[in-house]
């Protein structure tokens, strides 16, 4: 998956002379967290998170001292080292960035032009639909050995229960580097079928570990 698909496009972007209140006005009024900084050209010169206007506010203790800091620019309190994507980048690559930088959102440029972001709430939403964990059905997780045509035997058994799968997901098992889990999820409600079958197969199934199935 490529970001272009996942980036959100209708943005709410702001020039550097706009004020701190009319970034908080656009963040009440779109319920978003950041705002892209941009100049005549569309060229992406800044970030505002709702972080910063926080900062750069006064308390709700003392709302009357220093009300004039409200029509300073968000040019004064703007992030402008910045940490950019391409819309053809990988999904998993950026969530690497993000992991790797701790930061919440990626602007995304083309041709010196910005045309989108990617925040931590459209990681996550992807996340979720990547793994079907937003569709009914069941996961099951199986103990498999580090070596080819594994994924294909475990596959016979669900086309021989006729069993449709919504995601399959694989990683390392991190107590036995020879052995990989294997995590499917599975559009049925009721998979005590398939696991007996996955036994009987010769799989070490891990979840669920539903009792009177020992085979």
């Amino acid at each position: 998956m490529i970001v272009e698909e996942i980036m959100q496009t209708n943005l709410a972007t702001l020039s550097p002379k706009s004020t701190i209140k009319d970034a908080l006005q656009l963040m009440r009024e779109r319920s978003i967290r950041h705002f892209p900084v941009v100049d005549t050209d569309n060229h992406i010169v800044g970030i505002v998170t709702d972080t910063d206007l926080r900062d750069a506010t006064p308390s709700i203790f003392h709302s009357e001292e220093h009300k004039e800091d409200l029509n300073r620019p968000i040019e004064e309190i703007m992030k402008t080292n910045l940490i950019t994507g391409h819309p053809l980048d990988f999904v998993e690559e950026i969530a690497a960035v993000f992991y790797e930088n701790r930061i919440s959102c990626v602007p995304i440029i083309n041709d010196k032009q910005l045309v989108g972001i990617v925040t931590e709430a459209d990681l996550l939403h992807t996340l979720i639909e990547l793994t079907g964990a937003n569709q009914p059905g069941s996961q099951i997780e199986i103990k498999v050995p580090h070596k080819t045509g594994v994924l294909c035997d475990i596959f016979s058994v669900f086309n021989k229960k006729k069993a449709n799968v919504l995601s399959v997901l694989v990683y390392p098992d991190k107590h036995d580097v020879n052995h990989k889990i294997i995590v499917i999820r599975v559009q049925t409600m009721n998979p005590v079928s398939l696991i007996e079958e996955l036994k009987k197969a010769g799989h070490h199934v891990l979840w669920p570990n539903l009792p009177g199935i020992t085979l």
